[in-house]
């Protein structure tokens, strides 16, 4: 018997993840749930649209992934997991069957690989991670809670992604580098140097372009960093 799902958010991510839930076969996908009233009675993809957040505390045995969050607001997942409180075994953590994923790495609560992810040794991934199609992490690499890695992603050995990072699709990035927490690598950056915590980087090699979005520096003060 398959356990119940619900996926909070219904835009791009989430309707992705829907797929990889189909094909891994691991849960019963009840719906999205969205905070858009517009969205409520419709379907996407074929998968209804139940309602808000608010509804989760009517399946209290479903399994729940929050899909939610873009290059825009990449914070966005990690305030919707704070506001809904939940404890880490209600999470699912959801993995394409094309993916590859050794015995020794691991994967934290609420994160999802979509196809065609490589981990190939000693990854440590943490929780409500998003890794898109193609990505490659490769030996020892740690990507911290609620960070993205786009489509296309390349991470060398020993590289550590930082909490709520975002790398947009086909970023590279050399061996035993960080990037900062709440940092941003826009589309196509090859990253030679670390990425300082709040930042965003494009180019190649990547350069600063600018401070991250306010939505990430509060995020930042909320880990301590100085405004």
């Amino acid at each position: 018997m398959t356990e119940s799902l619900i996926i909070v958010g219904a835009g791009g991510f989430a309707r992705e993840t829907a797929q990889a839930v189909r094909a891994a076969g691991v849960h019963t996908l009840l719906g999205f749930l969205d905070d858009d009233p517009a969205k409520h009675g419709t379907k996407v993809d074929g998968v209804p649209v139940l309602g808000g957040s608010a509804l989760l505390a009517d399946q209290p045995s479903a399994r729940v992934l929050v899909c939610v969050g873009s290059a825009r607001d990449y914070a966005a997942r990690a305030r919707v997991v704070e506001r809904l409180g939940l404890p880490d075994e209600r999470y699912a953590t959801v993995v394409h069957p094309s993916a590859s994923v050794p015995d020794d790495c691991e994967l934290g609560a609420g994160t999802v690989l979509l196809a065609q992810v490589v981990l190939t040794a000693a990854v440590r991934v943490g929780r409500h991670v998003s890794v898109m199609p193609q990505t490659v992490l490769t030996h020892d690499d740690v990507v911290e809670d609620f960070a993205t890695l786009a489509s296309g992603v390349r991470l060398s050995g020993g590289v550590r992604v930082g909490r709520g990072a975002y790398l947009g699709a086909g970023v590279l990035v050399r061996e035993q580098l960080s990037i900062g927490a709440w940092s941003l690598v826009g589309i196509g950056g090859v990253v030679l140097s670390d990425v300082p915590a709040g930042q965003v980087w494009v180019g190649s090699p990547a350069r600063r372009l600018r401070s991250a979005p306010s939505t990430a520096w509060d995020q930042l003060r909320l880990m301590g960093a100085p405004a």
